[in-house]
């Protein structure tokens, strides 16, 4: 998915930092969570600001007008790697200011971005359409919010990004929220105890993992989560024979991330991907100057359609393998982070699209919640928004049926990084709002 100085004293950022050990008994170091460095403020984005980007975006009709002005504010702290290496992350505090419950003690939101292919990206940037998603939405609405850019992202010299491993993205999650309660009050704002997940794509996967996690180790009061679009069911995902939309991005990345995690997918490359790939794969994502146009039209990874993508890039012995071996190490590696077994104490959301051709429902979402069911599990409710979906964007009404159309490439070409997120944050927020 694509994204939307008072300067702290460094005195001050620099002692909370070496007194603000971590409060999770499973973290090793009592630095993960503090600050590296003393949070900035960017910028601060008033009411009519936020509402004109808001209304370019088409984005106003959703998220209502601002009731607060919005302090950007950079993030940088401590947190660890996949095994628990020393290292850091950056990320934006987004503090609402002004008359009432904007500069009362305000809820925390955390929220963890969608797959990011760019290295360079931070959501310190209000001119992010992801971070002005975030603004729009929850923080003129008196929400504070908190959102990490992951390991290997931006200012974090953590050598790569472990994308979609459960344990690190959670980490990450809570180490920013640690790090907005340090920050909040050096850059004016105030926070209550009140803590919501949230997350879309990727950052579904990421938030619940964080929610599971705080809420094992009794870290933090979750007041509620609700995790948007998210793939929990990763071993199911490589079941599927027709690949996922975006297929040449998001299974690579994954694929590269945990044999940097796990050192078990394959001893030689060129058994999992073809030529030419297989020669820069494994360093390719995240990239420092590709984006996911460039990323194809450079040669770097192959187009066509998701079918044609994953023939391109796979050998087909590997991709059998995974297919129908129980022992096969990328699918043992899937059900390690995949989201089945838990019970959240909170009130749950999960949110998402049938129609979604990136991140399934049918292969995510329901198996979940049927997961959920079978144990007796209350705490967790579905909302499928397709029938928004296709009333606000498809044509005349109804998704287009013929693959050969414009209709059909712009319209699901367009589902999960655009017309699903506003209308799953906005269904995340009517629940954050029942409980703040």
């Amino acid at each position: 998915m694509t994204h939307v100085h008072g300067l702290a004293a460094l005195g001050a950022a620099l002692v909370l930092a070496a007194c603000g050990g971590s409060d999770d008994d499973d973290l090793p170091r009592d630095v993960a969570g503090t600050l590296k460095e003393a949070p900035s403020t960017v910028t601060t984005l008033t009411q009519a600001q936020i509402d004109a980007a808001a209304r370019a975006s088409g984005l106003l009709a959703l998220s209502g007008v601002a009731q607060c002005d919005v302090k950007v504010v950079a993030l940088d702290y401590h947190t660890l790697g996949p095994k628990n290496e020393d290292t850091n992350a950056s990320g934006v505090l987004l503090l609402p200011s002004g008359p009432g419950n904007c500069n009362s003690p305000v809820p925390l939101v955390a929220y963890a971005k969608g797959t990011d292919v760019q290295k360079p990206r931070t959501l310190a940037n209000p001119q992010d359409p992801e971070t002005l998603m975030l603004v729009a939405m929850y923080a003129a609405q008196g929400y504070a919010v908190v959102a990490t850019d992951y390991l290997g992202y931006a200012k974090s010299t953590f050598p790569y990004h472990p994308y979609l491993h459960a344990d690190s993205e959670a980490r990450s999650v809570l180490d920013s929220v640690r790090a907005a309660r340090l920050a909040a009050p050096i850059a004016g704002g105030q926070l209550s105890d009140k803590l919501m997940l949230t997350g879309y794509s990727q950052g579904g996967h990421s938030s619940m993992a964080a929610q599971r996690a705080a809420e094992r180790g009794n870290t933090f009061n979750v007041t509620a989560g609700a995790h948007l679009a998210g793939p929990y069911n990763l071993s199911g995902s490589f079941k599927l024979t027709n690949a996922i939309a975006g297929y040449q991005f998001f299974v690579p990345f994954m694929v590269t991330a945990w044999q940097k995690v796990y050192g078990d997918v394959y001893t030689d490359v060129n058994t999992v991907f073809k030529a030419p790939y297989a020669a820069g794969i494994e360093d390719l994502l995240p990239s420092p100057t590709l984006d996911y146009t460039t990323l194809v039209t450079s040669g770097a990874l192959p187009g066509g359609t998701p079918n044609e993508a994953r023939d391109a890039l796979f050998q087909s012995a590997f991709l059998t393998d995974v297919r129908a071996n129980p022992a096969n190490a990328l699918m043992l590696d899937a059900k390690k982070n995949d989201l089945f077994g838990w019970t959240p104490r909170a009130t749950t959301l999960l949110c998402g699209g049938a129609g979604d051709p990136t991140v399934p429902p049918a292969v995510h979402m329901i198996p979940l919640k049927a997961d959920f069911d079978a144990r007796g599990v209350t705490t967790v409710r579905t909302v499928d928004v397709d029938a928004q979906v296709q009333a606000l964007f498809a044509p005349g009404g109804v998704a287009p049926t013929d693959p050969a159309s414009p209709a059909f490439a712009t319209y699901y070409g367009s589902y999960h990084g655009t017309y699903e997120p506003p209308l799953c944050h906005v269904q995340a927020r009517a629940l954050f709002n029942s409980v703040r």
